[in-house]
């Protein structure tokens, strides 16, 4: 035990001892917070302050680089369009030959336009310009057409395109046997071979509107070779595997549905390297043909096509959405109201003159929802031989009251104390049977003509028709008036429209009025002969007077083609086309994609 108490103390001293040295160390160390940490946390402010400073300063700097380089780029990049992409347009319609010989209907036409090149075309200023021809020259007497071809032509499976091929086509177009619903402006001229690339055309007559009916596609005399012509309409060239020219070739056929109201049609076209116009910069070409208006739009709407083709107006339920581009392109067309000059009542002067003059067509153009030129003459504005000399009546209630009173045909009275409405001669009213298109464009400017008519005393009658309805009317000329559409396209020989020949049933009879006028006859005659475009101008002025004071139909405005796009089409220009397949005349040069593209002037 004893030998125990000195360890314990020992143990105790050393305890002690190890508390103080704590003790002293917790001091030491309090000590040295106070000094380091705690007098100096009122400078971490000023720290944060310093710190914040530099980051936003190195914030600034590398923002201020980023908006730089993008300006940079900005500056040797623009967003252009580039080749590529596949283009799907619907149309309304059906599908029945794509042969340029016989395709009229607008999904026929397209397809064929697509896949042909024809002699001439039409450039950005709608102005006539080779395709497959390199030129053409023109004897003295206006009689014989020389076409030269191109040099180096192909068809798409590789095969020469050559002078035969041109000259089978219009032979076949005259063939009776043929049955091309081109023949009737065909007849009387000879087409010949002059060499491989030179063609002849010669006329009965001189003809200076001949070249712009050198314009429809050229077909590959071999495939037709082993058939007979009347075999040629339904061949299989036609709808199975044509073979052109143009920008694009066949590539398939899809039909869906057998049922014809619901049918759809797919025919599916791929670009064709070797064109002559240069290889399109599209990679395929869809046409997607819809049997009713109903599926053309739903499609349209569910982004199932690119563009929609063959509508009038942009649907109700589209006219919100902000996405669709709608190119509105005018017609080289007249909108007019046709009178049978050889009916009564309109087989008088005076009341055509009044229909003419109770005509407000700034009202009719303002209700038509897209911007057009009025028409008041046979001729275009800006077109040879239009002359603001000639221009119909203007609009003027009074003077076609007064026009129609000369005319015998008074207000009549429904008793002593009320007076009619509707003027009367002999005891018959003035009325007339208006005809137009079922189409709701036309069916809207119908019965706003029969309002104004109205409004001086006549009593309209309108009847509207569906598309082969129509055609029956206007081939038996059984109307007073119709308003119909008329293509006049870039030349001004109207000649169809007005001479007293195309009345004649043997003709086409698109002389819609029935007009009759030696002076009209002798002065389209004369134009049309002539090739100095200066006394071309002189010739049709003779016409253009007559036509002005005999009022055989009302010019209202000119008629636009709708295409509905939900891309922007570069390549597709808004300038007047002759028509609807014209839209196609740049499609090699189409464009629907964009991207980034480094400017050549900074490289």
């Amino acid at each position: 035990m004893m030998k125990l108490r000195p360890v314990k103390l020992r143990f105790r001293r050393r305890l002690r001892r190890g508390q103080k040295q704590v003790e002293s160390l917790g001091e030491q160390a309090g000590a040295e917070l106070e000094q380091h940490l705690f007098r100096r946390l009122g400078n971490l402010g000023k720290v944060w302050r310093f710190i914040s400073v530099w980051v936003a300063l190195l914030l600034i700097i590398i923002t201020g680089l980023i908006v730089q380089l993008a300006q940079l780029g900005n500056q040797y990049q623009t967003l252009q369009p580039v080749a590529g992409g596949k283009f799907t347009e619907g149309i309304l319609g059906t599908f029945t030959n794509a042969n340029p010989l016989y395709a009229t209907s607008p999904v026929d036409s397209a397809v064929s336009q697509l896949i042909f090149a024809s002699l001439f075309t039409y450039n950005n200023d709608n102005q006539l310009v080779g395709d497959l021809a390199s030129s053409y020259d023109v004897n003295g007497t206006g009689t014989v057409y020389t076409v030269h071809l191109k040099p180096h032509l192909t068809w798409q499976d590789g095969r020469p395109l050559t002078a035969d091929d041109v000259v089978f086509t219009y032979q076949a177009i005259q063939n009776p046997d043929a049955q091309s619903p081109l023949a009737a402006s065909w007849q009387g001229i000879t087409v010949s071979k002059k060499d491989a690339l030179t063609v002849t055309f010669t006329l009965p007559n001189p003809l200076s509107s001949f070249p712009y009916t050198l314009t429809n596609g050229i077909v590959p005399a071999r495939y037709f070779a082993h058939l007979k012509p009347t075999e040629w309409r339904s061949a299989n060239f036609n709808t199975e595997q044509p073979v052109g020219a143009g920008p694009f070739a066949w590539s398939a056929l899809q039909v869906t549905n057998s049922d014809p109201s619901t049918e759809q049609v797919l025919i599916a076209l791929k670009p064709f390297a070797y064109y002559h116009g240069g290889a399109p910069k599209l990679d395929g070409f869809v046409v997607h043909a819809f049997a009713s208006q109903r599926q053309l739009v739903a499609a349209f709407e569910d982004n199932e096509i690119t563009a929609a083709a063959g509508l009038n107006m942009v649907p109700a339920a589209l006219q919100q959405n902000k996405t669709i581009q709608p190119y509105s392109i005018l017609l080289t067309a007249a909108t007019m109201a046709f009178f049978n000059t050889q009916t009564s009542p309109l087989n008088d002067t005076q009341v055509r003159q009044a229909l003419v003059r109770a005509t407000d067509v700034h009202g009719i153009t303002a209700q038509l929802g897209y911007a057009t030129r009025a028409v008041r003459e046979p001729l275009l504005p800006g077109q040879l031989a239009y002359n603001s000399k000639y221009t119909q009546a203007g609009y003027d209630p009074a003077a076609a009251k007064a026009l129609l009173d000369k005319a015998g045909w008074k207000l009549g009275k429904i008793n002593n104390l009320i007076q009619s409405s509707i003027r009367e001669k002999n005891g018959q009213p003035l009325s007339i049977n208006l005809v137009a298109s079922q189409d709701p464009e036309y069916t809207q400017v119908a019965h706003k003509l029969a309002k104004q008519w109205h409004d001086v005393g006549v009593q309209v009658h309108v009847t509207t028709a569906g598309a082969d309805d129509l055609q029956n009317i206007l081939s038996a000329h059984n109307y007073d008036v119709v308003l119909y559409g008329i293509s006049i396209g870039v030349d001004p020989d109207v000649f169809v429209y007005w001479d007293s020949s195309q009345d004649d049933p043997r003709s086409t009879r698109l002389n819609l009025s029935q007009y009759d006028s030696k002076t009209a006859d002798l002065a389209l005659e004369a134009g049309r002969t002539r090739l100095d475009p200066k006394l071309r101008a002189v010739k049709y002025e003779p016409f253009l007077k007559a036509w002005q004071h005999d009022a055989p139909a009302v010019g209202l405005y000119q008629p636009r083609f709708l295409y509905l796009s939900h891309v922007t089409i570069y390549g597709l220009t808004s300038h007047s086309i002759n028509a609807a397949t014209d839209r196609f005349d740049n499609v090699a040069n189409w464009m629907i994609r964009t991207a980034k593209v480094t400017n050549p002037a900074s490289t």
